[in-house]
């Protein structure tokens, strides 16, 4: 198969270490700050399934070109003013495509070490969401995943078990690989645009 996995990763590695360090520079973070909060974004989810799953080595740590290419990012983030320019909620692109790629290329590589479906589904989960909300964290501020007016883990969730779906149906690894992606940043996007939750406040009797 033409090594679609990996072009995922990558995708995934810089959309989320942009997301990372789009916060960074807005939170007025040096260098060392930018490569830190891109690096927990972009690898914080990945570590946590490997290290759940006693997959060693890690992967990054078999992978050094993402570390290293992150590292090259924070450079460029760190010294390239026009980024000061771009307001804090531009990451959304970038974030809901990594949670897209993350989660569903943490289902297919617990799916490859024999766990099953739900169990999958959960490290898919964990995978996608994990880095956001490190780096949300470490950056003073209330996680995606835990706040009442945004749809998130439970779209990551979703977007696994179409994933299986159509593994199971189209027997197409790249198609369904792709589908799962694409199903979880649409849907992401759609979300936030037409501020579909999963709760709302109610509002008292008059």
């Amino acid at each position: 198969m033409f090594d679609i996995i990996y072009v995922l990763e990558m995708t995934g590695v810089i959309a989320f270490a942009i997301s990372g360090m789009l916060i960074a520079r807005s939170k007025n973070m040096d260098p060392v700050g930018v490569f830190t909060i891109g690096f927990v974004t972009a690898l914080g989810g990945g570590t946590l399934r490997d290290l759940i799953m006693d997959n060693h080595p890690l992967y990054w740590i078999k992978h050094q070109e993402q570390p290293i290419l992150i590292l090259c990012m924070a450079v460029v983030f760190s010294y390239w003013h026009r980024v000061e320019r771009i307001r804090e909620s531009r990451i959304l692109l970038p974030d809901a495509l990594g949670l897209g790629v993350f989660t569903i290329l943490g289902a297919q590589l617990a799916l490859d070490l024999g766990h099953s479906w739900f169990i999958a589904s959960l490290l898919g989960v964990m995978t996608g969401t994990f880095g956001g909300a490190l780096r949300d964290t470490f950056c003073n501020e209330v996680p995606l995943i835990f706040r009442k007016d945004q749809i998130y883990a439970s779209i990551s969730f979703a977007g696994c078990w179409l994933y299986f779906a159509c593994q199971w149906l189209l027997e197409n690894e790249s198609l369904s690989l792709s589908i799962g992606v694409l199903f979880i940043f649409i849907i992401r996007l759609l979300a936030v645009r037409f501020d579909i939750r999963l709760q709302r406040d109610r509002r008292p009797v008059q």
